[in-house]
């Protein structure tokens, strides 16, 4: 299992932020919309741990995530991640195994990559763009921060269901996060 190193800054000017990335010949992966379904134990005990396991769709790939965060800090969160055949056939083992759906959501994503880190701008429905960060160490995201003119010390480490938190959305309560539906 690998450990993924990652931080989100909120509320950042997306357009601004591009700019700057583009200034650094950050290799721009485009933007494309990802639909996901988050599955939790059947008791959703998982929701307090801070455990989950995800089907994402990005553009034809399907990606089956596992993700353990419960230190919720910049380098705490446990991932697996593979590709799979079909959202179908995920779904149907997932549910197989006694997890259940849980949450729909789709997002925008903008990708880049800038000195092997990964930078995501995400646009969520009913909160603000914010920039997501991922590396390889702490420092190599310290870096990168500091060159986008960012601080390290106003980055956000907690996961998106604190993101929501933070704007006065109690996330673990909506079961579906679309531009068309919220609730």
């Amino acid at each position: 299992m690998k450990r993924e190193i990652e931080t989100r800054f909120l509320e950042i000017n997306k357009e601004k932020l591009i700019k700057k990335l583009k200034e650094f010949s950050a290799l721009d992966k485009g933007e494309i919309k990802l639909n996901e379904i988050i599955f939790y134990d059947k008791d959703l005990k998982w929701l307090n741990e801070n455990k989950l396991v995800k089907l994402r769709k990005e553009n034809n790939k399907i990606k089956l995530i596992y993700k353990n965060n419960k230190e919720q800090t910049v380098d705490s969160t446990k991932e697996i991640e593979f590709n799979i055949p079909s959202l179908e056939e995920g779904k149907i083992f997932l549910e197989a195994v006694g997890l259940i759906p849980y949450r729909i959501i789709e997002k925008y994503r903008h990708s880049f990559v800038l000195d092997n880190v990964i930078v995501d701008i995400d646009t969520w429905p009913k909160i603000p763009t914010y920039a997501e960060f991922e590396g390889e160490s702490v420092d190599s995201l310290k870096e990168i921060i500091n060159k986008l003119g960012l601080k390290w010390e106003d980055r956000f480490d907690k996961d998106p269901r604190f993101v929501f938190k933070k704007y006065g959305f109690d996330f673990d309560k909506i079961r579906t996060v679309t531009f068309d539906k919220f609730e």
